[in-house]
């Protein structure tokens, strides 16, 4: 390489060397581009005209104001002398006598060097009164009420160490009137620690670019950072907001410290940036959190915080993983439009009632992304409003339970998906269609004449596909497009046929909802099935032993199934109740189910006579020869008709005292196919309606234990496999 250069012509290498050293320096001229352009337009701040701002303040919004605006500002070491002037004259300025506030504003200006906030603001002790008179009563109050904060921390923590009584020693920075930071540019670092800023704070379009450290400060006032950018580390840990707080389009390059924060009123991150970590651990929200449209490109940790009113978390980005672990939310969290690039962790998680997550249009990729929780309680906190627009949503996240082995929750996710969909189906019956209704209808409905006119102008021109559409009808506005939608259908109209399939469709997942919450709650199912064994017993046991006068059923017998029918009852209803999202919508549907015919049954038996052959003997028959338990899924309910079988099965003895259990064993085999002592119908004069209500039962049954197959395959992993195959 040497020898390369030394071949090279004298001018050339001096022409080569130029053009790199030129290139440096437009290098760094760029870097300190927004420096030096800003320096440039301003005028840089002497001692002599710090003392003339200082002594003549100016008055605005009734306000005296130290105007320090569209000043060059030297703070550095290297101008020690004026950094002492700086800090003393103004601090001298602030503790005004006479009581009065004096802000200081340095908007617009640039500030070289650190600021230092606990020299300008008064130091005064923590646990004790201040020795300042001219303190007004609303600030003492203030102060009062932070102490008394402070004390009860403080002595809770040393009760924890066995030393209750002693309160260690601090001292507080002061900071009476406002301060002003719009747009200014401070190239060290910000120290605020431990003050108390008694007025507003205003640094809305601030840069600090050395980083910032306001940890433990407090604000009574309004607080604004919106648009702030913050180059360096920002640290508010244990700080304290009184008043609302805003950090909207705030950007932090750096870390971010938050931790045991507390927000009384609303905290406003909307359209923030995170470059890195941000760590808002034990933060408690008092008003609403509202991080509306924020950017994350690294991890979030919220463990442990608290959020008292609304969490908005709509259009945020979460780039790096966010974890919720440990925190309280009182209600709902809206993450609607939310993306989850890595992971978001929910475990340990609190909702309070009526609190949820609101995951509609959530942005998840279940290949690249987790979402986790408790198993068995995350499903239950994750809705929707609407299935039009989720279901890839949803989807999505019942193949991310299914990775996780959360079956429980995956079936929950699944649960809320079909719920949704039985929804819509009820909709699309019984809404009014806008593309076919007529006009006298669509005014009925609601609509005004002007409305009516231009919704047919519109629909004769192209049909409308969505409800949205119906807002580009010009008269059609958003009160009365809020007021109607949940009345109203828009889409192809249905025919006949197609709504007789919509409505089996719609009958047969209630059905499933209903009973089973679409196979994912066995407990519902088994409840069910024990108070149907427990009713069709006593139907059975009375349509067999009290229609005969002349042996009616003794006490013994009547107590006996009637108190085992009201302990099956008292096992099964509390199941159904704690287990179902609408006890009463599914007990109606039992007696839609179990009332109609044995009702019948019972006028059709009093209206008719008995037979005249075998008047005392029993409608059912037992199988003589076994007492064992058999699983019998192909069994039916007649007896066979082979000779020797037929010698088998025996009418019931009805003079035995125990004979009713037979009757719960007829009920429990139809139902669940299991049988102790196979009993059966008898096939000789035997009434028609009895037949009927044995054979209904046994087509339940039929119903009732694949339902109960499938809840057990769908809430078991692994227990198809066998079910199956």
């Amino acid at each position: 390489m040497r020898a390369f250069f030394c071949r090279l012509p004298l001018k050339l290498v001096w022409v080569r060397f130029l053009s790199f050293l030129l290139l440096a320096l437009l290098l760094l001229s760029s870097l300190a581009a927004p420096v030096s352009a800003q320096a440039a337009s301003l005028r840089p701040l002497t001692l002599e005209g710090l003392r003339d701002r200082v002594r003549h303040p100016v008055r605005h919004e009734g306000v005296d104001w130290i105007d320090l605006r569209q000043f060059d500002i030297d703070l550095r070491e290297s101008n020690r002398e004026f950094r002492e002037q700086f800090y003393n004259q103004i601090r001298t300025r602030l503790l005004r006598p006479d009581g009065v506030s004096l802000g200081l504003d340095l908007s617009d200006a640039l500030i070289r060097g650190d600021l230092e906030q606990q020299r300008l603001g008064v130091r005064i002790p923590v646990y004790s009164e201040p020795d300042l008179p001219s303190l007004s009563p609303q600030e003492q109050e203030q102060l009062a009420k932070d102490r008394r904060r402070l004390s009860q921390l403080s002595r809770l923590s040393r009760t924890l160490l066995n030393d209750p009584d002693r309160l260690p020693k601090l001292d507080l920075t002061l900071m009476r009137g406002p301060l002003r930071l719009q747009r200014t540019h401070v190239t060290g670092l910000t120290r605020f620690t431990n003050t108390f800023f008694l007025e507003r704070l205003e640094a809305s379009r601030a840069r600090f670019e050395g980083g910032v450290d306001w940890a433990e400060a407090r604000f009574s006032q309004p607080v604004s950072f919106a648009g702030a950018g913050f180059g360096g580390e920002v640290k508010f840990r244990s700080a304290l907001f009184f008043a609302p707080a805003s950090f909207a389009a705030a950007r932090f390059q750096g870390r971010v410290d938050f931790a045991a924060v507390e927000f009384q009123q609303s905290a406003n991150f909307a359209r923030a940036q995170f470059q890195q970590a941000a760590d808002l651990r034990r933060v408690r929200f008092q008003g609403n959190a509202d991080f509306a449209g924020a950017q994350w490109s690294s991890s979030a940790e919220f463990e442990g915080s608290q959020f008292n009113q609304g969490a908005f978390f709509t259009d945020v980005n979460f780039g790096g993983a966010v974890s919720f672990r440990e925190s309280q939310f009182a209600e709902p969290v809206n993450l609607r439009g939310a993306a989850i690039r890595a992971q978001a962790d929910f475990s340990y998680a609190l909702f309070a009632k009526g609190a949820y997550l609101n995951v509609s249009s959530l942005r998840f990729d279940p290949e690249q992304a987790r979402l986790l929780g408790d198993p068995g309680e995350i499903g239950r906190w994750l809705r929707v409003p609407t299935l039009a627009g989720n279901e890839a949503v949803l989807r999505s996240l019942v193949r991310n339970f299914r990775t996780l082995e959360q079956v429980a929750d995956a079936n929950q996710v699944e649960y809320t998906t079909e719920r949704l969909r039985a929804n819509f189906l009820w909709h699309q019956l019984v809404d009014l269609n806008v593309n076919n209704a007529s006009p006298k209808r669509l005014e009925a409905l609601g609509f005004s004449l002007a409305q009516v006119t231009a919704i047919v102008q519109a629909r004769t021109a192209h049909p409308l596909r969505k409800p949205t559409d119906l807002l580009s009808v010009p008269a059609v506005n958003l009160a009365t497009f809020a007021r109607l939608r949940n009345r109203l259908a828009v889409g192809e109209p249905l025919g006949w046929g197609t709504k007789l399939r919509v409505a089996l469709h719609w009958l047969w997942l209630e059905a499933l909802l209903l009973l089973s919450k679409y196979g994912s709650d066995f407990w519902l199912a088994f409840g069910l099935g024990v108070l149907g064994i427990a009713y069709f017993a006593v139907v059975f046991w009375g349509t067999d032993r009290l229609r005969q006068a002349t042996n009616p059923p003794l006490l013994g017998e009547c107590v006996g199934v009637l108190g085992l029918a009201l302990s099956l009852s008292l096992i099964a209803l509390p199941l159904v109740w704690m287990h179902s999202d609408a006890p009463g919508r599914v007990l109606g549907l039992c007696l839609l189910l179990g009332l109609p015919l044995p009702g019948w049954a019972r006028l059709t038996q009093a209206s008719q006579p008995l037979p005249s052959e075998l008047p005392g003997a029993s409608y059912f028959v037992e199988d003589g020869s076994q007492r064992e338990l058999h699983l019998q899924i192909g069994r039916l309910p007649i007896r066979p008709r082979f000779p020797w079988f037929r010698e088998r099965y025996l009418p019931l003895q009805l003079l035995r005292r125990w004979n009713w259990l037979n009757y719960f064993d007829l009920s429990l085999d139809n139902f669940l196919k299991i049988s102790f002592n196979d009993v059966r119908l008898r096939d000789e004069h035997l009434p028609a309606w009895v037949a009927l209500l044995v054979w209904y039962q046994w087509g339940l049954g039929l119903i009732y234990a694949a339902l109960l197959l499938w809840t057990l395959s769908r809430t078991i992993p692994g227990l198809n496999l066998f079910i199956y195959f």
